[in-house]
């Protein structure tokens, strides 16, 4: 089902990874204003709050991080705020720089859309991040998302506050059981599964088929050409992070998708995984 957010109330479709309250926080890779590389992992052990925002050059988007700049001066020393939007690492440098941002660690998804794809956050029709606040736990689970349905329209700050004090009250709750939500290194998870396992896992997941007992195939079906190439490329960035890239066949509308492990020459866990997570992705 698409996801819609509005721009002076024309729709426009979030793509990528849904993500919601209770989940294990997807990693991302965004840029620094230096262009160095940050990820989750980066603000490990704190109470994350990101937030997400078009452009800095939008008087909404500019109001956003200055805001939570002011309001991070109430805040425990144990939560950070990181500002993340599609601007060029430059611009935002300049920006920060401009208006003394210093509360908030201002970053860009403008190199893969890393964020935006992970979080379900990107925006198709303009290439750029939706407005939201995501507030992620020390154990690094979401504990509360804000979409703000139109774009032009500012977040819900106090609706954010009464969350976080929430969180800062439980600011650790126990990562979420069943498969995790990110692949393992190969030496790791390098193991084949039971046959067992992966008949449960085909029993719910609607379209994957077990092909010579060694791979997992599903066919996705779209309009044309050019909107089976975006989802190739949406999916071409998560394996990428992952370290575990499954295998594409692109004909024209249709995109085959084969997830296998060749060093075993079978399923390994990361197989499921993988496959799950192409699941979640809506183009």
């Amino acid at each position: 089902m698409k996801r819609i957010v509005t721009f002076h109330k024309n729709a426009l479709t979030l793509v990528g990874r849904a993500v919601s309250a209770g989940m294990q926080a997807p990693g991302f890779t965004v840029a620094s204003q230096d262009l160095q590389a940050v990820t989750l992992e980066n603000f490990s052990g704190k109470v994350k709050i990101l937030t997400s925002f078009p452009s800095l050059d939008t008087p909404v988007c500019d109001l956003q991080v200055k805001e939570f700049n002011t309001r991070a001066t109430n805040f425990a020393h144990d939560v950070v705020i990181v500002g993340i939007s599609k601007d060029l690492p430059f611009a935002q440098k300049r920006f920060c720089e401009t208006f003394d941002i210093t509360n908030v660690s201002v970053v860009s998804d403008y190199k893969t859309g890393s964020f935006g794809i992970n979080y379900g956050l990107l925006i198709k029709e303009l290439n750029l991040l939706a407005r939201s606040v995501v507030i992620v736990d020390k154990n690094d689970v979401i504990r509360y998302v804000q979409i703000v349905p139109e774009i032009t329209s500012a977040p819900d700050y106090a609706d954010v506050l009464k969350n976080l004090e929430i969180v800062l009250a439980s600011p650790a709750l126990p990562v979420p059981g069943g498969f995790p939500g990110e692949c393992k290194p190969c030496e790791v998870a390098g193991a084949a599964v039971a046959k067992e396992i992966v008949q449960k896992f085909l029993a719910g997941a609607a379209g994957w088929a077990l092909v010579d007992d060694v791979k997992l195939v599903k066919e996705f079906i779209f309009a044309d050409f050019a909107e089976a190439k975006y989802f190739l490329d949406l999916l071409a960035v998560i394996a990428q992070e992952q370290g575990h890239h499954p295998n594409f066949l692109l004909s024209y509308n249709k995109m085959k998708v084969t997830v296998t492990t060749h060093a075993i020459h079978g399923l390994t866990e990361n197989d499921l995984i993988m496959a799950r997570m192409i699941d979640t992705v809506s183009a």
